[in-house]
């Protein structure tokens, strides 16, 4: 939803509001009538199964321009004796949705159908179930993000074009101990998170389809949405997922400026 369209919405709201009172009387419909009509809600609510956990998603089905800067945000603070890292599961100085160096489309993201999904332990009686977690995401998103990440717990892939034209990928799976608090340091032709000013998410075909961050006591599989491979195993804690469609903006580290209009 825009800002425009949320003006209108509110426009005609304040009309009818200011109508004059009216009384109606509720009508049968036929057969016909009824299987002519067509609606959908705005939460859609939908249960899964997966490796012994039930899932409960919770989605809002409307689609949203985005413009904003996030900064310092520290999740999943803990120590963590494997790797401590930062001290934070996720710990990401920047992240802005749209950039203001570019076209007017640049601006904004485009996401759709903002979900919580909530996680539980199947289980056969009702004491022996268990809430487990959940995870907040977006089934759609496209545009410019600019990022920088410090320690990433999670599974990501970003594709990137180096100095010298050739290509480099940034890939949680190749750290040894499976992407939690990973620094993102790589050597050879690789793109570290150092490297990594933002990413361009989703291409002509559509938006990226896998972003997600979860909160969750022990390892869980989520399911993946229709069309894409099962997703890596979330770790206890924090956990970003984004591997679809990701392009790096640029290997400089350097991040676009997302200011507002005249600035």
């Amino acid at each position: 939803m825009t800002f425009t369209t949320l003006r209108q919405w509110l426009a005609g709201a304040a009309l009818l509001c200011g109508m004059q009172a009216a009384s109606a009387q509720m009508q049968p419909m036929s057969e016909d009538e009824l299987s002519a009509m067509h609606g959908q809600g705005l939460v859609t609510m939908t249960n899964t199964s997966l490796n012994g956990f039930d899932f409960s998603k919770v989605a809002l089905d409307a689609d949203i321009t985005l413009s904003a800067n996030l900064r310092n945000m520290r999740l999943g603070e803990y120590t963590y004796a494997a790797r401590n890292g930062s001290g934070a599961d996720l710990d990401i100085p920047l992240l802005q949705f749209g950039r203001s160096d570019g076209t007017d489309a640049q601006r904004v993201v485009q996401i759709s159908n903002p979900y919580f999904e909530f996680v539980y332990r199947n289980a056969a009686d009702g004491a022996s179930r268990e809430a487990i977690g959940m995870r907040f995401g977006f089934e759609s998103i496209k545009g410019d993000i600019g990022l920088q990440i410090t320690t990433l717990s999670g599974s990501m892939k970003v594709t990137g074009t180096a100095a010298d034209g050739a290509t480099v990928v940034l890939d949680s799976r190749t750290d040894a101990l499976g992407g939690k608090r990973w620094d993102g340091a790589c050597t050879g032709s690789c793109l570290s998170l150092a490297q990594l000013g933002g990413v361009t998410a989703g291409d002509a075909s559509g938006g990226s389809r896998d972003f997600w961050i979860s909160l969750l006591k022990t390892n869980v599989q989520f399911p993946s949405a229709s069309g894409l491979p099962a997703s890596d195993t979330a770790q206890a804690g924090m956990w970003l997922n984004w591997r679809d469609k990701l392009q790096a903006l640029n290997t400089s580290g350097i991040t676009p400026p997302n200011l507002p209009k005249g600035r």
